[in-house]
């Protein structure tokens, strides 16, 4: 994931203003997950793969992230397998 700039990085490490920012995960996945993208890492449990992936392409679109190609390929490809999955992006700050 593109890093937000420096003016911005407090704003985004606390964002609270949208339901997707903030998901409760067990210690072990946030460890494994780190700083990894769609491309490295996706929830152990498959179900919940495609709310992953819309809640980060919606953090995405809200911070104005970039992604690079590897990242863009692998959310195409598994976005193919998901349905009705809806996608809300909220302004940031």
């Amino acid at each position: 994931m593109a890093r937000a700039s420096v003016d911005t990085s407090p704003a985004y490490a606390n964002d609270l203003g949208a339901d997707r920012s903030l998901v409760a995960v067990t210690a072990r996945n946030n460890r494994s997950k780190g700083d990894k993208d769609p491309t490295d890492w996706m929830p152990p449990a498959e179900y919940v793969g495609c709310t992953y992936l819309a809640d980060w392409v919606a953090t995405k679109l809200r911070w104005n992230l970039a992604g690079d190609p590897a990242e863009r390929q692998t959310l195409t490809r598994i976005a193919e397998g998901c349905d009705n999955t809806v996608l809300e992006v909220v302004p940031a700050p």
